[in-house]
């Protein structure tokens, strides 16, 4: 640090790195240069660097003490000790890093996140007390329980600057003038060896290779010189493979390892649909489609000649129905169940044993993101309630990173997320402590049942009264924070304008004139927001401002840190008060570029986790859908750590909602989805990606195919009967420890040219070394012959290595707005770009690849949200799915051109996403052929004889035979089938159409399609919590069904009458007809329902328009083709 009095200035330093071989290559492999500064009250920062300190002559008092991050050169010597680097940590996390396209990746020192007080050390902006050296205003450094590191016995309290500038001149403490003994401060570090963690073993089998890491020059290790002495052996972070025959402690060879020792136990198992159940449901689709065929032929073969017209489009619509039913029908001849066993998991990962008695977890690590781009239309209190509910997940807190993307870049955003950073101190431990279900606080204080329920702790009630009224006023909080936010930058402002004023006076300039102060948005500690302003102005506006990342939660000690009772406001003795790692990203988004909506975010957040945290795992999940079943990620990880999951690419949970009507009107809850159609995929090549609720494998993410060890072996020996040198040191017949190493970049792709990294995934070299390294940590365990892709159990344990400075430097770089410049990312490698639907279009890449994907429905749902319960909002979210169907008929992800890695049912099934809103053409005009025959008098057969319906009947009856199997085996109910029917209709002659109108405009015009992003629901307090279902609001979505409900109608009443008063009634084709018009007009009753509000407040436009249009189409079609009929009673029509 610096200051501008004359004390003297402390020295630039050294980031100290982080342990030896950092999981990602952290040995300043990219040579981020780091600033850390504290920015001025009017938000500039001073660079006051040996070469600007020239130019500082005009620098006022106001600017506050800063520090200059400098990479490591030989006279630059690293200090390797725990202080520095708990306290390179420290100021991390304590700091908001900024940068983007050509600018200076800066790192702003905040004292103050939040305006309320902030007490858990691992957030940023936790208070500390103040350094005492003279005339420097820096915090003491902090273990992690908050208690302040004194480094010398004296307990001269000293912060990470004054530290470092003093061992650095002297080694002396301040304090007591006594050298600093450098032994000691690793006293009460963890002991790894006792833990179970693996040292990482040396070329000769010594753990004790110090003597590596002392080979550069700056005193570092050097990472790739240590993995070509050890033939490839990984010693990043905490994936490695020792040499078989050496380099083991008693109890961690292969052959001696616990879980090995044991019989091999599957984490998950198939349960196949009952024989009596699916049996006679696929011989109905069998049926069914044999007697479609005949029916068809028969309908073409017997024309009715006095109709041809309508007989033609009949027979149109009829084989598109038949071609459409087939490919949703098929893909369901193998639904299969499924079911996992926590408790093995258990006993292979998390149970103590010789080998691991503190029982530390081996289960890898999940990074888990939650994306928001609005927080007028996605509450931040919502947000919040997500982010807490991950937090408290029952997972390993040291192996949990969660991510927040903040697409708007919105200063209420991030106050909001620093906010459930400070109330998850308590509500963690407190969901830990007494095992509550939710673990969202705005759901579990919203149940109706007895929340006394299966609790047995005494405190339990005394515990919630205090955690409720602790939530009330975090939601006080989030709710006054735009108010907060408004008037603290409403007096920021106006002090800034007295200043310049003074100034201006000072200074003899014109009173007169106008003071140019731009308004901007102020943050808790008195500078300013570099994200979105409230008043936009350049690089402060959406669309235009720099990257911003916080780490809100600095990541977890290695091992359990135990509440005590005097610590918080509840008595958390013997209750880990740990909280996972937890940070804000809002990526740089600059005028001219393609920033790809929420695809392009995701993708920001791959590589900013694979930087900062890599785990092997990716959670993502919507802003507004929270983890209902803490325990629903282990779930997910029985079938990634089973035999056979190397291949498995994403595991997909079911959605559900809440605060759905409970009549279900308009389908919500989308039951013949995620448990029929979905459920049916599980028992092919898997289920489609849904766009929240999915676990992913990163590896497959970055777009590489599924392993295949044959194919491996394969490769090495024709490398090495090529003659490669490298490669014949190694004996084709490896060993089993050797069939378990990491794959080198060709390996992993037999294309991918080492060279040609940065065409792929960036330039970031971080990232690059990232990628085996999660590849090899996500592999099951090695503890079954038959596991050919798998790791050695107990690699996990060892502790992830700290955060520094140029680690979150990378990851600033990683998300400015020009990394996906000329690389594959969104093409290849991530979400993919292009549909408005990315979601499908990754998961079909994935499978198109060869991979396979997994459906876990569990017990209790895993996963809960809101769902738009207003018929126009649920019209505009069925829009935009159908124009991304649309959308991907059209390009080069059309299943039909598929590679061969797809299966045959699974093509059916992805080749009906880009169809189905195509059968709306038909389906329209299928909806009109019964009022089009009622008022012609005729019908789509020249006689209703018994052959017509014999055929009718059966195909009607297999309908309902099917019908009541697929709810049998998926387990929906009669009425939520019957409700998708009938928004299937709604939404075809609505939605579904306007989709292919908007698809073939942007194919052939190439007008581009925007869409509005739904609003979430906020949890208002209201009386009535179905206010939303009632409400009409005007869209040109509703004119195609009220015209077809009104023509309908009106052709029932012109169609009886007519009859009625005829000499020689038909009262078949009018039966016939009628009925079809009715089938109809049932379908539409919802949406009659919708139209008609709570007290019947449709806009008067709507039927106006629609009862317009349906009357101009009856007298059109009555003047054109009058009826044949013989009294004046049949009407006949003409335009006056």
């Amino acid at each position: 640090m610096a200051s501008l009095n004359n004390q003297p200035s402390k020295k630039a330093i050294r980031t100290p790195g982080g342990s030896a071989g950092s999981s990602q290559g952290k040995a300043n492999s990219s040579g981020q240069t780091v600033k850390f500064a504290r920015r001025t009250s009017s938000g500039r920062y001073v660079s006051l660097s040996r070469e600007d300190l020239d130019m500082s002559g005009e620098l006022s008092g106001d600017y506050m003490n800063y520090t200059v991050h400098i990479p490591p050169t030989p006279d630059n010597q690293p200090m390797d000790t725990s202080v520095a680097v708990k306290a390179e940590e420290q100021y991390v996390s304590n700091s908001l890093f900024t940068g983007g396209f050509n600018s200076v990746t800066r790192a702003h020192l905040m004292d103050k996140v939040i305006d309320s007080e902030v007490t858990h050390p691992q957030m940023a902006g936790a208070k500390g007390s103040a350094c005492m050296m003279p005339a420097c205003d820096g915090k003491v450094m902090k273990d992690e329980r908050g208690v302040d590191i004194t480094p010398c016995d004296c307990r001269f309290k000293i912060c990470r600057d004054c530290y470092m500038d003093a061992q650095k001149d002297t080694n002396l403490c301040p304090g007591c003038k006594e050298p600093y003994r450098m032994g000691d401060l690793d006293d009460d570090g963890p002991d790894y060896e006792r833990g179970g963690a693996l040292q990482l073993p040396g070329p000769d089998g010594n753990r004790d290779n110090m003597s590596m890491m002392k080979r550069n020059q700056t005193g570092e290790f050097d990472h790739n010189r240590w993995l070509f002495e050890t033939r490839g052996t990984y010693g990043v972070g905490n994936a490695f493979n020792p040499p078989e025959d050496g380099g083991y402690d008693e109890g961690f060879g292969p052959g001696s390892m616990d879980a090995t020792e044991k019989a091999f136990k599957p984490l998950s198992r198939k349960i196949p649909i009952a024989a009596a159940v699916i049996s006679p449901y696929r011989l109905l689709i069998f049926i069914r489609f044999i007697v479609l065929c005949f029916f068809l032929h028969w309908r073409v073969v017997h024309p009715n000649n006095d109709a041809r017209w309508l007989w033609m489009m009949s027979i149109v619509c009829e084989l598109w129905f038949a071609f459409s039913w087939i490919l949703d029908q098929t893909p369901k001849f193998f639904p299969i169940n499924r079911a996992t066993d926590l408790e093995v998991l258990y006993e292979k990962f998390d149970m103590p044993s010789p080998s691991n008695p503190t029982g530390r977890s081996d289960l890898p690590g999940i990074d888990m993101f939650v994306s928001t781009a609005d927080p007028d239309k996605e509450p931040p209190l919502t947000t919040a309630n997500t982010i807490l509910s991950i937090l408290a997940v029952d997972y390993p807190v040291e192996k949990i990173a969660c991510y927040i993307s903040d697409d708007g870049g919105a200063l209420l955003t991030f106050e909001a997320m620093a906010e459930a950073a400070s109330f998850a101190d308590l509500w963690v431990p407190f969901c830990k402590k007494h095992n509550i279900e939710p673990r969202n606080p705005d759901s579990y204080f919203a149940l109706k049942v007895d929340p006394t329920k299966n609790k047995s702790r005494t405190d339990f009630v005394k515990d919630r009264r205090k955690i409720k009224r602790e939530y009330d006023e975090f939601k006080v909080r989030i709710n006054g924070l735009p108010d907060s936010i408004r008037r603290r930058s409403d007096a920021f402002h106006a002090r800034e304008e007295m200043k310049m004023l003074k100034h201006m006076r000072e200074t003899g300039a014109d009173p007169l004139e106008q003071v140019k102060v731009p308004k901007a948005t102020w943050m808790a500690d008195g500078t300013h927001w570099p994200g979105t302003w409230s008043v936009p102005s350049s690089d402060h506006a959406k669309g235009d401002h720099s990257g911003i990342l916080q780490v809100m939660l600095k990541p977890p000690s290695p091992d359990p840190l135990m509440g005590g009772a005097d610590d918080k406001l509840l008595d958390f003795t013997d209750v880990d008060i740990r909280l996972p790692m937890f940070v804000y990203m809002s990526r740089e988004k600059r005028p001219g570029y393609d920033h790809n909506k929420k695809a392009g975010a995701m993708n920001a957040l791959v590589r900013t986790s694979a930087i900062l945290s890599n785990g092997p795992f990716i959670l993502n999940l919507d802003c507004d859908h929270y983890i209902y079943n803490c325990k629903a990620i282990r779930e997910g990880m029985c079938f990634m750590m089973d035999r056979g999951g190397e291949g498995v690419c994403y595991i997909q949970f079911p959605q559900r909602f809440e605060g759905i009507d409970p009549s279900d009107r308009y389908a919500n809850h989308n039951t013949v989805f995620f448990d029929s159609n979905m459920r049916a995929l599980d028992g092919l090549q898997g289920p489609m990606y849904v766009g929240t609720g999915t676990m992913f494998r990163r590896f497959a993410l970055y777009g590489f195919d599924p392993p295949n060890p044959d194919k491996v072996a394969a490769q090495k020996a024709a490398t090495a009967a090529t003659g490669d040198s490298e490669t014949q040191k190694e004996p084709l017949t490896a060993p089993p420890a050797q069939t378990t190493q990491p794959l080198t970049a060709s390996e992993l792709d037999p294309d991918l040219d080492t060279n040609l990294l940065p065409k792929r995934f960036g330039n970031s070299t971080m990232l690059a070394e990232s990628i085996p390294v999660a590849e090899y940590q996500g592999r099951p365990l090695a503890d079954h012959p038959a596991v050919k892709f798998g790791r050695p159990p107990g690699i996990l344990r060892v502790p992830r290595d700290p955060l520094d400075a140029t680690t979150v430097a990378e990851a600033v770089s990683a998300i400015s707005c020009w990394y996906e410049d000329k690389t594959e990312w969104g093409d290849r490698v991530g979400w993919i770009y292009g549909s408005v639907t990315e979601d499908v279009v990754t998961g079909y890449r994935m499978h198109n690849r060869g991979w396979h994907s997994v459906y876990c429905i569990t017990k209790r749902d895993a996963f809960r949200g809101s769902a738009p319960i207003n018929l126009t909002d649920r019209l505009h979210q069925v829009l935009r799915w159908a124009t991304g169907s649309v959308e991907i008929f059209f390009s080069r992800n059309n299943a039909i051109i598929g590679s061969m890695k797809l299966k045959l049912l699974q093509r059916l099934a992805y080749i009906n996403v880009g169809v189905y809103p195509f059968t709306s053409l038909f389906l329209i005009l299928y909806c009109f052929l019964p009022a089009l025959s009622l008022y012609s008098g005729q019908f789509i057969v020249a006689n209703v004889n018994v052959t017509f319906l014999a055929f009718l009947l059966t195909i009607t009856l297999c309908l309902i035979g099917l019908a009541l199997l697929e709810v049998k085996w998926s387990g929906i109910g009669l009425e939520e089938w019957w409700r998708n029917e009938q928004f299937w209709l709604i939404s075809g002659t609505s939605a579904h159409l306007a989709a292919v109108v908007q698809g073939i405009l942007k194919v052939i015009a190439g007008i581009e399609i925007s869409f509005t992003l739904t609003s979430k629901s906020a949890g208002d307090e209201n009386d009535d919590v179905f206010a939303e279902l009632h409400l009409v609001k005007w869209t040109w979505l509703m004119i195609p069904p009220i015209v077809i409900a009104l023509v309908n109608i009106i052709a029932i009443c012109i169609a009886v009458s007519r009859e009625l008063y005829a000499t020689n009634a038909q009262w078949a084709k009018l039966v016939g007809g009628t009925f079809f018009s009715f089938w109809v007009l049932a379908h539409l009753y919802p949406f009659a329902k919708g139209l008609m509000g709570r007290r019947g407040k449709t806009p008067t436009i709507v039927f106006v328009w629609a009862g317009l249009i349906a009357i101009t189409l009856s007298l059109l079609w009555a003047a054109v083709a009058p009826p044949p009929g013989g009294g004046q009673a049949a009407g006949q029509f003409q335009f006056p």
